[in-house]
């Protein structure tokens, strides 16, 4: 999907759902979710080789979130309305509603529920400077 149609999809997918997270928030979830997959090496997988569970997802988010945004992540996820990891999952939720992303039968939103705390795990990057 080029670029102008996904950003109208998550437009119209924020608009649904009254705006409850920032763009940039889906954008994030899309690019972590590329950032997890080469982690994993399922990025030329096919089909159901190539799925993510929810918690490699938080996994991927938080180190792809280290890596962007040190330990300001909790700051930048606040700014979208993302105060906890189960609002990660409702994000993922809904791009599958939408059919941005796939889901497996056995898939749950609670996959997401108290996946890590979000000063906690960014606080680690603080002290890994020098």
């Amino acid at each position: 999907m080029d670029d102008q149609k996904l950003e109208a999809v998550i437009r119209s997918l924020r608009q649904h759902y009254r705006r409850r997270y920032a763009e940039a928030a889906y954008f994030f979830v899309l690019e972590a979710l590329d950032y997890t997959m080469f982690l994993l090496g399922k990025t030329r997988l096919q089909g159901e080789e190539k799925h993510i569970a929810g918690p490699e997802l938080l996994e991927g988010i938080k180190k792809y979130a280290r890596e962007e945004f040190g330990p300001l992540a909790p700051f930048a996820f606040r700014s979208w309305g993302v105060h906890r990891t189960e609002d990660f999952g409702t994000i993922v939720f809904q791009m599958c509603e939408v059919g941005l992303l796939n889901k497996r039968e056995e898939d749950r939103p609670e996959d997401f529920a108290n996946g890590f705390d979000f000063t906690e795990a960014f606080a680690e990057v603080e002290s890994l400077k020098p």
